[in-house]
């Protein structure tokens, strides 16, 4: 019995403390501007609510919040939010890293190549061993999955070709608010201020992680690219409308049905893809918490495909695929000339958008 009051001595305790402890943080957090502030719209409401109204706010079209963005937003409560941008602040968030891994759902391993980070460490790891990038990286595998690269003549109603595995390959995280990926460091230059944050030893896996996207992220346009690398769904949001305007779509595969198979090509459709209107992707870069590398190339093709069963003919999917159609600038050894049998500039590669890539257009 006695041990029975004592606990519930305990929450109370507890249930006292913690309104007073919130209290004092927004308090604290109102005598500073800009910025840093953490007394603002993002922090008022739950980060899913606070997406829609900022969707709302920035998108003139009537499309819904695409559900990508969505299963992004941030984990974090108000609460949680404010507590965690206090910390950031006051560079205070490496003594509570653990807390705030698990909370804003991130991945924070000292060493992913230790076998003892558990099933996420370990698809994270291989992520980043076999990962290549779509716009001039170097190939790091022996062999090239068949029917990642297609020719955009692929793209043809009634041809039957080779579907890839389409199932996402990086492991679940979510982008931080803006409130609290704003105050973080995000460069080359601070990789000593990030490794002592996410508690990343010399030569880590962590380490070579952050430094291989913070160098992506850092790595000068080919030529017509604009790039940007996001780490919000604000920052996401806001440069895909400072390229395409405010009336836009944001597309991706429905799917990973047909993974692996054959597959009928159906319906094609453009969608984007014009000097005038300049698709922007987007794809996942390996870091603790969700980043985006953005860019906005007017030589990409975007297109919508019915994806059929070859035996039945009933649609299994909706594909979105892309046409880079300026290869110039690539690197030789990427990996789609070794599946396409060209060189740069020679050829324009395709692909399909799945997983956690995506890409935005005018939606009209």
């Amino acid at each position: 019995m006695s041990e029975i009051n004592f606990n519930k001595m305990s929450l109370f305790a507890l249930f006292l403390v913690l309104p007073f402890s919130l209290h004092v943080v927004s308090t604290t957090a109102g005598t500073t501007t800009g910025a840093d502030s953490l007394v603002s719209d993002a922090n008022s409401i739950p980060p899913k609510e606070y997406l829609v109204h900022y969707w709302n706010e920035q998108i003139s079209n009537t499309l819904a919040v695409p559900p990508l963005l969505i299963s992004k937003v941030s984990p974090l409560t108000t609460a949680e939010t404010a507590l965690f941008a206090q910390l950031v602040a006051k560079d205070a968030l490496s003594d509570h890293l653990l807390s705030f891994c698990k909370a804003a759902q991130l991945l924070c391993f000292p060493d992913l190549s230790s076998h003892q980070v558990g099933k996420d460490g370990r698809v994270f790891y291989d992520f980043i061993n076999g990962a290549t990038t779509l716009a001039g990286g170097m190939n790091v595998n022996k062999g090239v999955e068949p029917g990642k690269y297609f020719q955009e003549s692929t793209l043809r109603s009634g041809n039957v070709i080779r579907m890839p595995d389409l199932r996402s390959k990086t492991p679940e995280r979510s982008f931080l608010p803006r409130s609290i990926s704003s105050g973080l460091p995000f460069s080359t230059s601070k990789l000593a201020e990030l490794k002592q944050i996410f508690h990343a030893g010399d030569d880590s896996t962590m380490e070579k992680i952050m430094v291989r996207t913070l160098s992506l992220c850092e790595k000068a346009p080919i030529r017509g690219e604009t790039k940007r690398c996001v780490s919000s769904v604000e920052d996401m949001i806001d440069f895909a409308t400072s390229i395409l305007g405010h009336d836009i779509k944001l597309h991706s595969t429905k799917s990973d049905e047909g993974s692996k198979h054959d597959i009928l090509i159906g319906r094609v459709k453009r969608i984007g893809g014009s000097k005038l209107s300049v698709p922007v992707a987007c794809h996942d870069s390996p870091f603790p918490y969700m980043v985006y590398n953005c860019h906005a190339v007017p030589t990409l093709h975007v297109y919508e495909v019915d994806i059929l069963d070859p035996v039945s003919k009933a649609k299994i999917n909706n594909g979105v695929a892309v046409c880079h159609m300026d290869t110039s600038a690539w690197n030789p050894n990427h990996e789609a000339f070794l599946a396409l049998g060209s060189g740069p500039g020679r050829i324009e590669a395709c692909h399909w958008i799945y997983g956690e890539y995506a890409v935005w257009t005018r939606a009209n």
